[in-house]
C-alpha cells in the first residue's frame, strides 16, 4: 500500500473512532456554577419560590433533572442549567444535595398547621381528596421517585399543588392531578404550612 493510501486509511479510521467523552465535572463545581444562585450551596434556597433540595431523595432529584433536560417537565431556566449534564453529573448532584440536612421553616399559623395536618393524614373524603401519607409517607419524606415534602418552603409547595390542580405541571405520573382536583386554595395553603414545619 502506498504512502498516500496509508494516510487516507489512517484519516478514515480516525474519523470512525468514537469521540472520547469529557470527564464528569465535580458536583461541588456544578453547584457553584449552576445551582447556587437559586438553591444555595447547601440546597437551602433563600427564596421561597425555589425549592429546597437538601435532604431530597436521590432518585427523585435525578429523575427531575432528566425530566427538565428532556422537556417532560418544563422550565426554561432549569432546561438551560441541565441540558449539557451527563447522567453521571446529574446523579452526583442529586447525591450532593441529598446528603445536606434540611432545615424546616419555623413560623407558621398554628390553626393552619392543624388543618393541614388533618388533611395530610386523613385527606378530605367528602371531596375525594386522599391522604397525602398514602404516597409521601407519615413523615413526609417520600421514597424513590416521590419527593420529600417535609421541611419544604410553604410557598413552593402551594404553588406546585395549584399547578397540579390546574394541570400546568405535568409528569409521566398524573396521579397528583386527580388527588388535588377538588382541593381549595385555603386547604392547599394549610397543607403547605403544615409540611413546611415538619421535621
Amino acid at each position: 500500500m502506498g504512502v498516500g493510501k496509508c494516510l487516507v486509511a489512517v484519516l478514515v479510521l480516525g474519523c470512525m473512532a468514537p469521540a472520547i467523552a469529557a470527564p464528569d465535572r465535580p458536583a461541588e463545581q456544578l453547584v457553584r456554577e449552576r445551582c447556587r444562585k437559586c438553591h444555595g450551596m447547601n440546597g437551602l434556597s433563600g427564596e421561597a419560590e425555589f425549592p429546597k433540595l437538601a435532604g431530597q431523595d436521590v432518585e427523585y432529584l435525578t429523575r427531575q433533572m432528566a425530566n427538565f433536560k428532556t422537556g417532560v417537565r418544563t422550565s426554561k431556566r432549569m432546561k438551560q442549567r441541565v441540558e449539557d449534564l451527563s447522567g453521571g453529573e446529574m446523579r452526583a448532584l442529586a447525591e450532593y444535595f441529598s446528603a445536606k440536612p434540611i432545615v424546616p421553616e419555623r413560623d407558621a399559623d398554628p390553626v393552619q398547621v392543624d388543618i393541614g395536618r388533618h388533611i395530610y393524614y386523613s385527606g378530605i373524603p367528602a371531596k375525594g381528596v386522599t391522604a397525602c401519607t398514602t404516597c409521601h409517607g407519615p413523615q413526609g419524606r417520600g421514597a424513590m421517585y416521590l419527593p420529600r415534602l417535609a421541611g419544604q418552603h410553604a410557598q413552593y409547595l402551594a404553588s406546585q399543588l395549584r399547578a397540579f390542580r390546574e394541570h400546568s405541571r405535568t409528569s409521566p405520573n398524573m396521579v397528583m392531578h386527580t388527588v388535588v382536583e377538588n382541593i381549595a386554595d385555603a386547604e392547599i395553603e394549610a397543607v403547605a404550612k403544615f409540611l413546611s414545619v415538619m421535621e
